[in-house]
């Protein structure tokens, strides 16, 4: 198994699942961002969509019943450091065993995010819906 660091492993095992949130810690050595298969990960400062790397295309409805243009460009979540679109991170579930941002980032700044918590359940069918399965 690979590591997935201390910090993140310990909350992992006391927390139900949730989205991934990179704390200020992200030193933007950009490790994270191509590993995740929902492209929910994107640059500081960079527009986002809900289409890039999924199917979502025109306007959906989100599994959790927020209505959006998936084509539509948004504005940074953050400016300075790597961010993740919480609405497009699923854990990894469906593709992988664990989060594949924590895997490989070298100072373990990709935590759960206490504000995004989904369970097991709710994570594949994000991940169902954004991908046509």
């Amino acid at each position: 198994m690979p590591f997935i660091g201390i910090k993140f492993a310990a909350k992992l095992e006391k927390e139900n699942p949730m989205a991934i949130i990179i704390t200020d810690e992200c030193i933007n050595c950009g490790a994270c961002e191509p590993e995740c298969p929902n492209t929910a990960i994107y640059e500081g400062a960079d527009d986002w969509r809900y289409a890039d790397g999924t199917d979502l295309s025109g306007k959906v409805v989100l599994p959790n019943g927020k209505a959006v243009d998936a084509n539509e460009t948004n504005e940074p979540i953050s400016d300075e450091i790597y961010f993740i679109v919480a609405d497009k991170c699923t854990e990894c579930k469906g593709f992988h065993d664990e989060p594949q941002c924590a895997a490989v980032c070298p100072v373990d700044c990709c935590i759960p995010d206490e504000d995004n918590v989904e369970s097991e359940e709710t994570l594949l069918a994000k991940q169902a819906f954004m991908h046509n399965k």
